[in-house]
């Protein structure tokens, strides 16, 4: 019984990820959930609560995607300029996403931004995952003195380029500047 329950649980936080995703955190209920999930609504508040539980958890199994990414990264790759360069492959291969929806951490982060404040310092969380691994592989590079700046340059260029090609819907921009940060990366 405690599998099935876990195995409910979980559908309910990957419905409720695409749905964030796709239609964002304010314009998704608890309806659209439970269905997107197969579960009954009058089932659905024996696993969350609250909208925000739902958030915590979507925001929980993120993070550990996002951990197990950089922990295989730090095992396939041992040079940190390659695996800094991985880190800008997640644009292109996220690209029909991307122009679709933009950046999942971006979007979220700057939705809740607006009006939920105390989640969005949960969400920022994500970045700081990203933030603190760059850093690390700037360091290993040799960078020292500017590792944590050259880390939140190359953040903010990769939402920059996630943005600008969903609001153009623009692959071929996306392909270019991600080109841009590999050399960027190679210069360094």
């Amino acid at each position: 019984m405690a599998e099935k329950g876990e195995a409910n649980r979980q559908r309910i936080v990957d419905a409720a990820n695409a749905l964030f995703y796709q239609k964002g955190y304010n314009q998704t209920s608890f309806s659209d959930i439970a269905e997107a999930a197969g579960v009954a609504r009058g089932n659905f508040y024996y696993y969350f609560k609250t909208k925000d539980d739902i958030l915590a958890a979507v925001i929980i199994h993120r993070m550990h995607g996002i951990e197990l990414m950089l922990e295989d990264w730090e095992r396939q790759f041992h040079d940190p300029r390659a695996r800094l360069k991985r880190y800008v492959t997640i644009l292109l291969n996220s690209r029909d996403d991307i122009l679709r929806y933009g950046c999942p951490l971006g979007t979220l982060n700057v939705e809740l931004s607006k009006t939920q404040l105390q989640q969005q310092s949960q969400a920022r969380e994500m970045f700081e995952l990203f933030r603190i691994w760059l850093e690390r592989q700037f360091h290993a590079l040799g960078h020292q003195d500017d590792a944590r700046d050259l880390a939140l340059q190359l953040l903010a260029r990769s939402q920059g380029i996630s943005l600008l090609t969903n609001v153009y819907s623009d692959p071929a921009f996306l392909q270019r500047e991600a080109d841009r940060l590999s050399a960027w990366l190679d210069a360094l």
